[in-house]
């Protein structure tokens, strides 16, 4: 098992050459942090940031243009849609966005999303159509954030095997949670982390406050069990019955240089977590309108209950 994955990081170097992160964008502006809002201000301060925010995506926009990416320039101008809420904006480097749906300022339950690998500003719209469907099926009230605040690894990468890009990201996880928290006291946050994520969330967990930790589609959390992401959160883990990642090994190879694979799986009983029934969907349908899974997933975000459990046994066959 071992051998296989490093055999998979030395055979598939180059996948993430392809990868659009050397599309040029200006630096985003400084600006000025939500927490300086007062409660009673909050809602002018966040249509400010959206705006600050809708600015900066048209300039990326105009400068992708420019260096003759037709294909990102015309997922920038998507992006700059007056409709569209963006609580941060850097298009550089592949781009980080973090989008809100819902409205932030009142919401009681807020859930933000993390996503796993192949996900950029070239192929946001499958992150924000899951994270849509979610603010629908939780009904009025919620606010869901699609956070894509780091590069994510493409699945066919040596990075998608190891937890560098999680290691990068986590402290820009913690941050941004930390800013929410503050803003947002008395909301019921709960993360909800898949693939690749579910180990960006992991090492994330023991700084961040959060009602719930979900971990769905994971090829494991970098962990050894729950109970060492050193989390008050309840932790849940989901996987469906069509998810490819259940072929993935889980174990971790350590090297000199680096870690290959995830630990544990996260639905096994000896990882710890609570794990709910995800339905028959595939790796990319947690999320698909009508779902099991994202009618739990929604169940979870608004507060446990009995219901959302899988039945006896699903986590072996799921």
């Amino acid at each position: 098992m071992l051998a296989a994955l490093v055999v998979a990081s030395v055979a598939v170097p180059v996948s993430g050459a392809a990868r659009p992160t050397a599309v040029p964008a200006p630096a985003p502006a400084r600006l000025a942090p939500l927490t300086a809002a007062s409660p009673a201000a909050l809602g002018a301060a966040l249509d400010a940031r959206y705006a600050a925010n809708r600015a900066g995506v048209v300039a990326a926009g105009r400068t992708a243009a420019a260096h003759g990416d037709r294909r990102r320039a015309a997922a920038l101008r998507a992006m700059a849609d007056p409709a569209r809420r963006f609580l941060s904006f850097d298009g550089r480097d592949g781009g980080r966005t973090a989008e809100v749906f819902g409205d932030l300022a009142h919401a009681g339950r807020i859930a933000v999303l993390v996503p796993g690998s192949d996900t950029g500003l070239d192929r946001y719209g499958r992150f924000r159509a899951g994270a849509e469907a979610l603010r629908r099926e939780l009904g009025a009230g919620a606010a869901v954030i699609a956070w894509l605040g780091y590069r994510t690894p493409g699945t066919v990468s040596p990075e998608a095997l190891t937890p560098g890009r999680a290691q990068d990201a986590a402290p820009r996880l913690r941050s941004f949670l930390g800013e929410l928290g503050a803003i947002r006291p008395t909301a019921r946050t709960t993360l909800l982390c898949h693939s690749y994520g579910s180990v960006v969330c992991a090492l994330a967990a023991p700084d961040v406050r959060a009602a719930a930790i979900v971990l769905y589609g994971s090829p494991g959390a970098g962990v050894d069990d729950a109970a060492a992401m050193r989390t008050t959160a309840t932790v849940w883990a989901g996987r469906g019955a069509g998810d490819w990642i259940a072929e993935v090994p889980h174990g971790r190879l350590r090297l000199p240089f680096t870690t290959l694979g995830f630990g544990p799986d996260p639905v096994s009983k000896e990882f710890g977590a609570q794990v709910f029934d995800a339905g028959a969907g595939g790796h990319s349908d947690y999320l698909k309108p009508g779902s099991v899974s994202l009618r739990n997933l929604a169940r979870i975000v608004s507060g446990p209950a009995p219901s959302v459990r899988a039945p006896a046994g699903a986590a072996r066959h799921a």
